[in-house]
């Protein structure tokens, strides 16, 4: 599996208490926070909810 990076961009305020939590997951919770992940099916589904809120970079 490729490893991706991804930043958050948007904050979290105003936003459903799901993306919060995916966010979390994700190990973001702060604008410009970045993690590195595994790309694997679930994070793929993880980055769809939150895409909005998001930066992905390879």
């Amino acid at each position: 599996m490729a490893k991706v990076k991804i930043t958050q961009v948007v904050s979290a305020i105003k936003k459903t208490d799901n993306q919060k939590r995916v966010l979390a997951s994700l190990g973001l919770g702060k604008i410009n926070s970045s993690v590195e992940q595994e790309l694997t099916p679930s994070i793929k589904g993880m980055l769809n909810k939150v895409n909005h809120l998001v930066v992905v970079s390879e």
